[in-house]
């Protein structure tokens, strides 16, 4: 693993109707909120205990002093630029080298369970490939990252966001551009009520179990309609 490394965090501030408004259309706009903050809660606080140097980048702009009221003040704070995700994603990492990190991987606020181990593989492989890539089972991906000298602007430029190509064209434009990739297991992010069964499933029995996202399912009301997994502190399966 190379030194003066960086998790960049991608999240949203919490707005009702403009965080998971897939499961929002299933949930509610209340409670995909709730659990939105729980995912984000929960992801950070995985990434603390990895003890990852840490950035957050957040959207909107302007919603810094809300993020830090949420938030509080550990954390360092910058803004989401750009026209699509792929250029806020490119302007994050351009910030994050020219603040002096040689490597930096970003990874999003929708996959809550995401285990430490995958984020040391990642930083670890940093070290002898030029690219890392996280598959999502969606067809995109929850994590990408770089060496400052391997960055390719070029691998966010293109890409027809949130569908199920975007993880296979971004591995072509890496590999095309004679880059090392080095494939991270796949993992499910969370935008549909079957994806809430699989985290429930996944996570009966692990530490996960306890965290704010599997006790926010657990106390919301109707969850269980959607998703056929929750009932109380029962899986239904």
């Amino acid at each position: 693993m190379i030194n003066d490394l960086c998790v960049i965090l991608f999240l949203k501030a919490l707005e009702k109707g403009r965080v998971k408004t897939r499961l929002a259309t299933f949930l509610g706009e209340e409670t995909a909120l709730e659990l939105y903050r729980c995912f984000v809660e929960d992801t950070l606080g995985m990434l603390v205990q990895g003890g990852y140097p840490l950035l957050i980048f957040h959207d909107p702009p302007a919603a810094r002093r809300r993020i830090g009221q949420w938030l509080g003040k550990r954390y360092t704070l910058l803004p989401q630029t750009g026209e699509d995700l792929g250029d806020r994603m490119q302007n994050a990492f351009r910030t994050t080298f020219a603040r002096g990190y040689r490597a930096a991987l970003i990874v999003g606020s929708d996959s809550p369970d995401l285990p430490n181990g995958l984020l040391d593989e990642a930083l670890a492989a940093l070290g002898n490939q030029d690219v890392v890539l996280g598959p999502a089972r969606d067809g995109g991906y929850y994590l990408i990252g770089f060496r400052e000298e391997t960055f390719l602007p070029g691998a966010f430029t293109g890409i027809a966001w949130s569908t199920p190509e975007v993880f296979v064209r971004t591995l072509a434009i890496l590999r095309n551009a004679g880059l090392r990739v080095h494939l991270l297991p796949a993992w499910r992010d969370v935008d549909t009520p079957e994806d809430i069964r699989a985290l429930v499933i996944r996570n009966s029995d692990t530490a996960f179990a306890g965290s704010a996202t599997m006790n926010c399912l657990r106390r919301t009301q109707g969850v269980d309609k959607y998703t056929g997994t929750v009932h109380g502190d029962r899986l239904v399966k």
